[in-house]
């Protein structure tokens, strides 16, 4: 045993996030007892967070290539073709766990993070978005959890200097305990410009860059792999601290020695911070990596080898130099006033050594470090399908009016204004649709393309059916970039679940990967990166299975991108789709009639490409002059939402035929998958259109006036649904929580 060290004891090692059979395992690999700065590196790899031990068998079944993708899962990021030399680069990760503990620098730090994953790509960031997911707005922390997270993304995407432009919040009491902080970025780079975590050349200088490491972070990763208990508090000092501002020197340093031809591999220190940078470099080339642990830059007096391994502090990269650019990379890196440190070198023996004082604390066989990690299969079980619900066995308890009025008020549904607007969306000046609407949409460099970005899920589907609500996440992602006339490429995930040893959670794992798959294959819209985040959850009680989709998708001219709004009166409302008046599962029935039960609604994914197709083409054709997806909340919803963004209003109604099969509150808060609505100056040229390629479309109604008007039902003044939609959210955060 190293002097110094603690013993190795059952408690420690329990108390490391192993089981007996994984340290047994750890024996039998390495031929002797780890010493403790070893069974810390053992623990930061082989948890959860870092080796998708509980995932990774599943997660090799998702589509990830497609002519346009450049780099799929492995790598800090995802990244697709766009043409014209470009690539864009992206991913989505979580910062759950910290989020909840300390929601500032959780949120905070989740951003930084996602962002370092970026450029360390050689991408510029140009964008970033979020999806948060919170409990019962009774609940007495969640005021306080709402608003410490929306505090921490803008305090460090604002000051970094990238637009938040898009994104998602929900409440929910199965969150209470274990709020959900999901955060995406997108860069872009040149597409034969990207920079690889896979280390090459034997000797080369390993070198620390960014901020000085101290113990702020230690066991952040080992804590984000294990649910929550009555000790959360005692875990607060794992949750890392952020500077926005060294971050933004950091990428301009790495930004500007990767154009000058300096950088031969590069790894953010994220999870496990670098201990995992360093295996993952050395064990992507096949070579060893030697470090000295005196040279790494501290800003904490008597750090020990274990604590340095183990730090998650923020802002910091690991590279692998060309040793003839040594000393021009270290002129860059302190001109920004960064500190810059050959703390080792790559080595041919495939051995993780690691030195302190002195001595060997570590040395380790690097590949299977990674490699070797234990790969479940864990048990799962299959939740009994649930029986539809029939539009007609449910007796409305108020009218369609009323409903409304209640729906666009509540928590879900509301307008997320308050959130937004706390966070620079128009930063760079490229962003073309601001929050708020289906997709956002970003100009690339000035243009004519642009991206457009959304993020979404719909959690209750994926409880009542993983299978069915992973498909249509999938679909709800495709349709919102589909709304704005984008081409959708490919997508980043981030899967948030219970305890993974629980079968009924492994269970909604498995099930809602089977859905993302199939969708994902129907659509062409393939996985490209993504991050699971398992044990959410506390004291047994999990949250509702959550896999967020962030899509992207490529508009040719971003003058030519279309909006949600009614844009002048007297149009023709069309719906695209078919309606059943499906009501399991939907917000109207929990919302309004207080039950949460049933099917959600079935997804026909070849009508639902054929009907984004569709849409795409009346767009691009000039045929339509407004689009919205219909989701959450069904089609009155979508057309409140449509009026209330442009202030004017309609004349509605359900055509006979429909009537005749369903009922009137199925047929306007329905969630039936695969629909829009669409305005249009001249109806019955869409019509010929939409009968020459087989797509249901009905007339609804006319845009004009100042209300919404549904026959035998009172009109509601648009004013009036804007003032309700608008004042949930701020009224909720400026009440007293006491």
């Amino acid at each position: 045993m190293i002097p110094n060290e603690a013993p190795i004891t059952p408690e420690l090692i329990a108390a490391h996030g192993l089981t007996p059979e994984e340290y047994a395992r750890i024996l039998k690999l390495i031929g002797r007892e780890p010493s403790f700065t070893e069974l810390g590196i053992f623990s930061a790899m082989w948890n959860e967070h870092c080796s998708y031990k509980s995932s990774k068998i599943h997660l090799r079944t998702l589509p990830t290539k497609a002519p346009w993708v450049i780099q799929g899962p492995g790598e800090n990021a995802g990244a697709i073709d766009i043409g014209d030399g470009l690539a864009v680069v992206f991913k989505m990760e979580s910062h759950n766990h910290p989020s909840y503990i300390e929601p500032y620098q959780g949120a905070a730090t989740g951003v930084g993070g996602i962002l370092r994953d970026v450029f360390t790509m050689g991408a510029r960031p140009i964008a970033c978005l979020n999806a948060l997911s919170f409990g019962d707005p009774n609940h007495p922390k969640t005021r306080h959890l709402v608003a410490g997270v929306v505090a921490g993304i803008g305090g460090y995407g604002n000051s970094f200097g990238v637009p938040t432009v898009g994104g998602e919040v929900r409440f929910h009491r199965r969150y209470d305990g274990n709020c959900l902080v999901n955060a995406m970025a997108v860069g872009i780079a040149q597409a034969d410009k990207i920079f690889y975590a896979k280390a090459t050349g034997i000797g080369m200088p390993i070198v620390y860059l960014g901020s000085k490491t101290g113990r702020d972070g230690i066991h952040g990763a080992t804590m984000a792999s294990a649910e929550f208990g009555a000790n959360v508090e005692e875990k607060r000092p794992t949750v890392q601290v952020g500077d926005p501002f060294s971050e933004k020197l950091l990428l301009e340093a790495c930004l500007e020695i990767m154009a000058k031809g300096c950088v031969i591999a590069i790894q953010d220190m994220g999870a496990a911070g670098l201990t995992c940078s360093a295996v993952e470099m050395g064990a992507k080339g096949d070579l060893g990596v030697a470090l000295d642990l005196d040279s790494v830059p501290c800003r904490e007096t008597g750090m020990s080898a274990y604590e340095m391994m183990l730090s998650e502090s923020q802002e910091r990269m690991l590279m692998v130099l060309k040793p003839e650019k040594e000393k021009e990379a270290e002129a860059i890196f302190r001109k920004w006033g960064l500190d810059f440190a050959v703390v080792g070198e790559t080595t041919p023996t495939k051995r993780f050594v690691v030195r302190h004082g002195g001595a060997v604390v570590a040395d380790l066989p690097i590949k299977e470090l990674g490699d070797q990690a234990p790969v479940y299969d864990r048990p799962f079980t299959s939740k009994a399908k649930l029986p539809p619900i029939e539009p007609g066995a449910i007796k409305p308890p108020i009218g369609i009016a009323a409903a409304l009025e209640k729906l666009i008020g509540s928590p879900d549904l509301c307008s997320k204004r308050w959130v937004w607007e706390q966070y620079d969306h128009v930063i760079l000046g490229n962003t073309v649709q601001r929050p708020g609407g289906d997709a956002a949409v970003v100009r690339v460099n000035e243009g004519p393309k642009a991206l457009a970005l959304t993020a979404d899920v719909t959690p209750r589907y994926c409880e009542a059916d993983p299978f069915a609500g992973g498909k249509q996440a999938v679909a709800e992602a495709w349709r919102n970039l589909t709304a704005v006339g984008a081409r959708p490429l490919a997508l980043t995930d981030n899967l948030n679940f219970g305890n993974p040893e629980r079968p009924d959670i492994m269970g909604q794992f498995v099930g809602c990967v089977r859905g993302i798959a199939e969708a994902c294959r129907a659509l062409d819209f393939p996985v490209v990166s993504g991050n699971v985040s398992l044990y959410n959850e506390t004291n047994g009680r999990a949250i509702l299975p959550t896999p967020t989709i962030g899509g992207v998708g490529l508009i040719g001219d971003f003058t030519k991108s279309m909006t949600l709004a009614f844009k002048a009166e007297g149009e023709a409302i069309l719906l695209i789709g078919d309606s059943r008046g499906w009501l399991g599962q939907s917000l109207y029935l929990r919302d309004i009639c207080g039950r949460e039960e049933g099917a959600p609604p079935p997804l026909d994914l070849a009508a639902e490409r054929r009907h984004g197709d569709f849409v795409r083409s009346l767009i691009a054709e000039g045929l339509v002059t407004a689009v919205h997806d219909v989701s959450d909340g069904g089609l009155l919803l979508a057309l409140a939402e449509m009026a209330m963004a442009s202030r004017i209003g309609a004349v509605l109604e359900a055509p006979h035929d429909v009537l005749a099969e369903i009922t009137a509150h199925g047929f306007w808060f329905g969630e039936d998958q695969g629909r829009y609505v669409v305005t249009a100056k001249a109806a019955d040229a869409v019509a010929q259109r939409a009968k020459s390629a087989g797509v249901p479309l009905r007339h609804i109604g006319t845009t004009g006036g100042p209300v919404l008007a549904l026959a035998e039902e009172r009109p509601l003044r648009v004013a009036d649904l804007v003032h309700r939609f608008e004042a949930w959210l701020p009224d909720y955060m400026a009440a007293s929580s006491a």
